[in-house]
């Protein structure tokens, strides 16, 4: 069982940058694949980035296009997002999900947090 507690989520200037961290309870944090989605009003959870457990692959989706950047501190239990050169388009909840085997692009993760909301004024 793992818990997931996402923070530093806030308002934002468009061109600014936040750092969300995720920080994970239970045993064995790096056993898991770790990863971040978002979700907008009215619109689908998307994939945002994922890393695998020792942090050695990444993945992001297209829209990210360099701008975010996902690592992880396995002796914290914590994986981090930073997010520069955010947009308003950006603004949504973000989460941070858990999975036991390889990182995956899609929703099929085992634990999930609460979210923290990012919003990206103009």
């Amino acid at each position: 069982q793992v818990q997931l507690v996402e923070s530093g989520g806030g308002l934002v200037q468009a061109g600014g940058s936040l750092r969300l961290s995720c920080a994970a309870s239970g045993r064995s944090f790096s056993a898991y694949a770790m990863g971040w989605f978002r979700q907008a009003p009215g619109k689908e959870r998307e994939f945002v980035a994922a890393i695998s457990r020792l942090g050695i692959s990444t993945y992001y989706g297209d829209f990210v296009k360099g701008r975010f950047t996902i690592s992880r501190d396995n002796a914290k239990n914590t994986v981090y997002l930073q997010m520069n050169s955010l947009k308003p388009e950006d603004t949504a909840v973000y989460y941070c999900a858990a999975r036991l085997g390889p990182p995956l692009t899609t929703t099929a993760y085992d634990y999930w947090g609460q979210g923290t909301q990012v919003t990206v004024s103009p």
